[in-house]
């Protein structure tokens, strides 16, 4: 597999043999649905007030799929929210971090399809 320290390619291999092959695209494609509502919601219309919820369910999400600095990313920023500091949150590079993971992510699945 493509190294990466933006992933974990390490977890994606329990997940796909904890689900299994055939389920763990659906459960991938819900994962990334998701995140990406929430993602589109904190660049389109952010509320200071959401982002510890935002960013918890967020991190959540990027540990079961192995995006291990997306979640180091959420932890501080809902640590940060947590503690009434919500504007030192860095939502842009909280947002750049998932969509490159996610482009790492799937180039890494459609290659593996491929072969």
């Amino acid at each position: 597999m493509v190294e990466s320290s933006m992933i974990d390619w390490d977890r994606v291999g329990e997940l796909r043999d904890e689900i299994g092959v055939d389920d763990f695209l659906e459960v991938v494609e819900l994962f990334l649905e998701e995140v990406d509502e929430v993602i589109e919601r904190m660049c389109n219309s952010p509320d200071p007030g959401q982002y510890e919820d935002d960013l918890h369910f967020v991190k959540g999400c990027a540990l079961n799929l192995g995006f291990g600095s997306l979640a180091a990313l959420c932890a501080d920023g809902e640590t940060r929210s947590a503690a009434g500091d919500c504007g030192s949150v860095d939502i842009p590079a909280v947002v750049a971090n998932y969509r490159e993971s996610k482009h790492q992510f799937l180039m890494q699945l459609a290659s593996e399809k491929a072969a």
